[in-house]
């Protein structure tokens, strides 16, 4: 239209080359057979750079978009698990055996065995630990504290690892019921009985109870009080609905023993003992149930170097499970352990985890596009991709905050002050948990033997009585 209409008032239009008398040759020299090549290199590299920025972005937006919906499928479940949620009624108390393996825990030993004996629980109780061999004072220590008590059974046996520790102390147990507890957890005074409760089902082989960070000492240890309410416990909740629980925690879990033993015991073909046993159980056809009141605060690492040796084992142990079990995916007799627990212990914990630094990658290389765009049209334009990106980064936060706070609210004597460090998550915390499992990744790969390896403790446990609305004293774990 333009065109025309200058034509139409009488004017031509001309090549410029015609108006500085030169021909086209010489205006448009043809390029030489190098340059085209060049040129030819050029488009591919930067066409290759579009279609890999098009994929980051599709991988994240996709794994964005599960992550939601995801999160709000198990804050539904959760919240209707919490509303059903009741204090355990009394009449169910058979004889329990809370068995105690212990490696190298001279430091902590003695309170977790008295934390025990102070369990309000009416039944039969005996306590079995069983050092496994430590270099350290560990059985001295609690045989000089103990070895007389009428309740409690001290043992030592050659070093041969958790699993092996576990089984020596349920072949010695008298109880139907076995308590399995970390060494350096201490139970609330009401936590055993909470614990046992659901296995006033006979359809129950085992329950989770709710394992919390006693050891807030520093920002690593209360990141990792955040994660236990917001990601462990609340998948708990939920799955403890749809009967697929996947792990009952070492810290704090109770087991029939016949099934126990029915099972072959703890198994060393893992460094996930306690997840390898669930699974099996939940395969025989028994339910695994969760108990939010049976509280365990248990020691956490206090740096991120030892936080990153601590969940490195957590996920190698965690693949190893998913491979051993990996039979039971999409398996109909599995029912809910197929189609829901197991696909997200391959989706959730592991494949998207291992590929969660794409989302920080595409972050910081909005940024260098933002800068990029400064450069060469102006601060006007790259303010407003600023304003974009900043916008979805903050609509992401508030989702992760959002969930925090309502998993917060299902354990009402949690201290909710701790949900803003959901954000500082994000730039350190997070990183580690992704570089672990990449790295589980790599050495199964590589076909590695991985030992459990033994982190130090340093008796910072501090048992906290919230439930009854008062904080006690700490205790020496």
């Amino acid at each position: 239209p333009l065109i025309d209409s200058i034509r139409a008032r009488g004017d031509t239009i001309v090549p410029l080359s015609e108006l500085a008398g030169l021909t086209r040759a010489e205006v448009m020299p043809p390029l030489p057979p190098a340059s085209a090549a060049t040129r030819l290199a050029e488009l591919a590299l930067f066409g290759l750079l579009g279609l890999t920025e098009l994929g980051l972005y599709w991988v994240f937006f996709l794994a964005v978009m599960l992550g939601i919906a995801r999160l709000a499928w198990i804050l539904a479940l959760a919240v209707v698990q919490r509303a059903r949620s009741r204090p355990a009624a009394g009449g169910f108390a058979p004889a329990v055996s809370v068995v105690v393996p212990a490696f190298k825990e001279e430091k902590v030993i003695v309170s977790t065995i008295r934390s025990l004996l102070a369990q309000e629980y009416a039944g039969e109780l005996e306590i079995v630990v069983v050092d496994d061999g430590s270099p350290d004072g560990t059985y001295e220590a609690a045989h000089a504290a103990f070895g007389d008590h009428d309740q409690v059974r001290v043992h030592r046996k050659p070093n041969g690892g958790k699993a092996s520790a576990l089984n020596y102390g349920i072949a010695r147990a008298a109880g139907e019921i076995v308590v399995c507890l970390d060494a350096d957890t201490v139970f609330e005074p009401g936590t055993l009985r909470e614990l046992v409760a659901p296995l006033a089902n006979p359809r129950v082989g085992a329950v989770a109870g709710n394992a919390k960070v006693g050891n807030r000492i520093n920002l690593v240890t209360r990141w990792q009080a955040v994660e236990y309410v917001t990601s462990q416990n609340l998948d708990r909740r939920a799955f403890s609905l749809l009967d697929c629980i996947t792990v009952v925690p070492g810290a704090v879990g109770a087991w029939r023993k016949e099934l126990v033993l029915a099972c072959g015991g703890f198994s060393d073909d893992t460094l996930a003992e306690d997840q390898d046993l669930t699974l099996t159980i939940r395969r025989r056809g028994s339910a695994i149930a969760y108990a939010d009141r049976a509280i365990g605060w248990t020691e956490a690492p206090d740096t991120l170097r030892t936080l990153a040796r601590q969940r490195f084992r957590w996920s190698f142990g965690t693949l190893q499970c998913a491979w051993k079990h990996r039979d039971v995916l999409f398996r109909p007799r599995y029912g809910s352990l197929g189609f829901v627990a197991m696909p997200n212990v391959w989706i959730f914990q592991l494949l998207l985890t291992a590929i969660s630094p794409v989302a920080d990658l595409m972050f910081l290389w909005s940024l260098v596009s933002i800068w990029l765009v400064k450069a060469e049209h102006g601060a006007t334009y790259a303010l407003t991709n600023l304003e974009h990106v900043l916008a979805y980064y903050a609509v992401f936060l508030l989702v992760d905050w959002l969930a925090a706070a309502a998993a917060f609210l299902m354990e009402p004597d949690e201290d909710a002050g701790l949900t803003w460090l959901i954000v500082l998550q994000r730039f350190a915390y997070r990183q580690v948990m992704y570089a672990v499992v990449v790295r589980a990744f790599l050495v199964a790969i590589r076909g590695r033997i991985v030992g459990w390896g033994k982190l130090e403790r340093k008796a910072t446990v501090k048992l906290e009585g919230r439930r009854a609305g008062r904080r006690a004293d700490a205790v020496g774990v």
